[in-house]
């Protein structure tokens, strides 16, 4: 103990040594989201909801009537060739025809269209291409045969036939045949009615959405006259009394309404969801995850909106 001392320099004074700095404690990610972030869970539905509508309705609605048309005129060719195409209200196993089911093709040369035509005209249908209204005939057979199409959405199949002149013609394919139809008239809310048919005759009538695009005011209709050989009719067990209302011109589709609800729910969730993980993972990594997401569920969203739009829009 004494050597130890007098090593030691004489009038200095030792310090206790230091201990080391504990480390820093990193920061504690927040699990609840913040204003900003419920603000930016809120856009992202408003933002989702807008993409879908704009993109259902636009350039993503015009690819759907694309694919949907390339896959209902291989399928309508198909029962062409063998002979089961439907040619009424029913099928050859006495059952109605499936909505959606293609049963014709119509082609206007001057107006460069060329539409599959499916059986039923609520919106959803309608989505796809042209419809062919339920309680009427089949074109080329006796009697009217009504067929609804689009202004403006999904393609906008019929936003072009109000430039048909009287005198054109037009055909349609059938199960029993290619049909010719000259046309009468091009009319309006208050123009005047063509004459009705004769007994046996047939007719077909063209029908969309008439007014500024997106924004109906009434609906236009081109009437158009068989010219060719009349077709046998066949029963209708759907009447125009029985016809739902949501496959009559501009009407909705009010089942829409519970997967509006459902699809309405999982965009909010994922919204929160957004809202929660950025506060986790940071606001880059969950926007990449987020976005894809977001959009899928907004067209999802749209698609039900559309089905309680005015099904010519």
């Amino acid at each position: 103990m004494t050597a130890v001392m007098a090593d030691a320099p004489v009038g200095t004074h030792t310090e206790p040594p230091v201990p080391p700095a504990a480390p820093a404690a990193s920061p504690v990610r927040r699990l609840r989201p913040d204003g900003p972030q419920l603000a930016g869970a809120a856009l992202a539905i408003l933002a989702g909801l807008l993409f879908g509508l704009l993109f259902d309705f636009g350039p993503l609605g015009g690819l759907r009537h694309l694919r949907d048309h390339q896959s209902g005129y291989a399928e309508l060719r198909l029962s062409l060739a063998q002979g089961t195409a439907p040619i009424g209200q029913l099928d050859a196993d006495g059952k109605p025809v499936q909505l959606g089911t293609p049963v014709a093709l119509l082609e206007i040369p001057q107006l460069g269209l060329r539409e599959v035509i499916r059986e039923g005209s609520t919106g959803e249908v309608l989505a796809a291409g042209p419809g062919h209204r339920r309680d009427t005939a089949m074109p080329g057979q006796a009697g009217s045969s009504v067929l609804l199409g689009r202004q403006a959405g999904f393609g906008g199949p019929f936003g072009s036939i109000g430039q048909l002149r009287t005198g054109e013609t037009f055909t349609v394919t059938t199960g029993q045949g290619r049909h010719t139809f000259r046309v009468v008239t091009v009319r309006r809310a208050g123009d005047p009615v063509p004459p009705a048919l004769k007994k046996g005759a047939g007719r077909v009538v063209l029908v969309t959405a008439d007014g500024p695009l997106y924004a109906p005011s009434g609906v236009l209709l081109v009437d158009a006259d068989l010219t060719t050989e009349v077709q046998e009719a066949n029963a209708r067990p759907l009447t125009t009394a029985a016809l739902p209302a949501a496959e009559k011109a501009l009407g909705t589709e009010d089942a829409a309404w519970v997967p509006l609800v459902l699809w309405g729910e999982a965009l909010l969730l994922a919204a929160v969801g957004l809202a929660l993980a950025w506060s986790r993972w940071g606001r880059q990594q969950s926007w990449i995850v987020g976005v894809p997401v977001l959009s899928a569920l907004g067209l999802a969203v749209a698609d039900q909106v559309a089905r309680l739009l005015p099904n010519l829009i």
